[in-house]
């Protein structure tokens, strides 16, 4: 039995899950209540993108065994992941009680309260798992991205080359340690050259070493090679996932044809006016707005929160998969304004701080922007808005976690962002004066009066330290989180013209569906 399972770990660890669901049905075909053996069954569903199955599997082993710390742990993750916020701080606390020094555990631990924004109890379990096995280059790397977010970049790079020295074609590694500072010189571009070059390469670590290549060539103004390698990550991405189009396309239509003013009078929401919603597209801007509001002493930063979208999903008992839909907007509209309000602000409430307003910075929260209006009529919600090819090519140019995944073809990113272009113009008609638009350019070329004008909407005292924001000491956990430790700049403004001709698809797919390039 035993050996049997060994078997099965040992081929999902080398990429044989066929292998390892037949051991797994051989262990649990024998003995159905051995806890490690569904325990493997969540390993080989995690790995092929089967939530649902890996949460049943982890729960599993949960009620045949209460103090497994690791399927807890486990759990925790995959329940933080999918907006079940209550049942992943459960899940999270239960993992704690019954770790056992296992730094497997105490790496997921790190994950999951990295996941929640709490960078610096995340440091204390990554920084144990590290300790523990500091041969074990996938502790490294998580210890060090951790480290990068906390602002401790020299840290962050020592353990970058520690875990290199142990697995030199580590893709991960070499992706986070290209994004730790400017490339001056071309030693790590010629390193990752023949890397990112091999066809054999599992697509995923493909795209995190022709990212990684793409953003030091671009460093050092090898404009034409540089595109060449963002345009193989994303070719490399975009096997790796689906993208359903025709959802999306459904359920844009469907908020333009539900929620508009008439909708929206009369309803009463819940009485708070301590939220500040940050929205737009991603690589916009949205992170330095934020460094801006959060650097005043009234405010807190309680980072990209799900717990809006959680909210409707609960109260609507919405049973879909997908995380946006036609569906839930529809099922949406006839929820109870104050209920779903009070429901955001008790579920967020361990993340607010102790300042009277915080910063709710999650970019595709524009899609609930009615709701939001509904929900918390005193909240304050500000849009961030970006020249569309800028916009449109800096998320191109980035590989993210699990979302924007409309990211990596040039034709998929430009028609979402048209998308969002003609939802928000709707909105500016229907909600008039209910939110505030803020332009990055304008932002980054002159902070001062945009600053002023965005503090003055809030309807807070002014206070120069938020003309200081890049010294604030706390986390940043986007791809910003370096460029956001230095001064306003303008060099990203009008970056896609150095790619004019190889990004002609986006622009044409752009003015095909009406966007108006030199607006935001």
């Amino acid at each position: 039995m035993h050996d049997t399972l060994r078997d099965g770990l040992n081929a999902l660890t080398t990429g044989r899950i066929k292998v390892a669901s037949e051991c797994c049905q051989r262990v649990l075909g024998a003995k159905p209540d051995l806890p490690e053996g569904h325990f493997l069954v969540g390993l080989i569903a995690l790995e092929m993108r089967q939530t649902r199955t890996a949460i049943s599997a982890f729960g599993s082993v949960t009620k045949l065994e209460p103090k497994h710390g690791a399927a807890w742990a486990q759990l925790a993750k995959l329940f933080f992941r999918s907006g079940h916020l209550i049942r992943a701080d459960e899940a999270l606390a239960r993992a704690v009680t019954n770790e056992k020094g296992d730094p497997i555990v105490h790496d997921l631990l790190g994950m999951v309260y990295s996941m929640l924004g709490d960078q610096r109890e995340a440091a204390t379990w990554f920084d144990k798992a590290a300790t523990a096995m500091p041969g074990n280059p996938k502790f490294l790397v998580n210890h060090a991205q951790n480290e990068m977010y906390l602002g401790h970049l020299e840290s962050a790079e020592n353990g970058l080359r520690k875990a290199l020295d142990i697995q030199p074609d580590g893709a991960q590694a070499h992706w986070v340690l290209a994004g730790l500072r400017k490339a001056t010189n071309f030693e790590h571009v010629e390193t990752l050259r023949p890397l990112a070059a091999d066809s054999k390469t599992p697509l995923r670590a493909q795209a995190f070493l022709n990212y990684a290549l793409g953003k030091e060539l671009e460093d050092l103004q090898a404009w034409d090679e540089a595109f060449d390698a963002f345009a193989r990550g994303a070719a490399a991405r975009r096997k790796d996932i689906d993208v359903d189009e025709q959802a999306e396309i459904d359920m844009f239509d469907t908020l333009r044809n539900s929620y508009d003013a008439d909708w929206l009078a009369g309803k009463t929401g819940f009485d708070s006016s301590a939220p500040i919603f940050i929205v737009g597209q991603p690589r916009t801007g949205t992170t330095l707005i934020e460094r801006i509001i959060t650097s005043h002493s009234q405010v807190h930063s309680a980072g990209e929160l799900r717990q809006f979208g959680s909210s409707i999903r609960r109260l609507t008992r919405y049973k879909g998969r997908s995380r946006y839909s036609a569906e839930l907007v529809t099922q949406a509209k006839d929820l109870d304004g104050i209920q779903l309000g009070r429901a955001y602000m008790e579920s967020s409430q361990k993340m607010q701080g102790s300042t009277p307003r915080f910063v709710d910075k999650l970019p595709p929260n524009y899609i609930y922007l009615p709701l939001i209006l509904m929900a918390l009529p005193n909240a304050k919600i500000i849009h961030v808005r970006r020249n569309a090819m800028d916009a449109c090519f800096a998320s191109f140019k980035q590989l993210f976690a699990d979302a924007y995944l409309h990211s990596y073809d040039q034709a998929e990113m430009a028609r979402h962002h048209a998308r969002y272009y003609h939802l928000m113009q709707h909105y500016r008609d229907q909600f008039d004066g209910r939110f505030f638009e803020i332009s990055y350019e304008d932002t980054a070329r002159d902070v001062e009066p945009n600053a002023r004008a965005m503090i003055d909407f809030l309807e807070l005292p002014w206070e120069e330290a938020c003309l200081e924001f890049h010294k604030q000491t706390t986390a940043v956990t986007t791809a910003s989180t370096v460029q956001v430790r230095e001064p306003a700049h303008t060099r990203s403004i009008g970056r896609w013209r150095r790619y004019e001709k190889q990004l002609e698809p986006m622009r044409n797919a752009l003015e095909e569906h009406g966007v108006v390039i030199g607006e935001s």
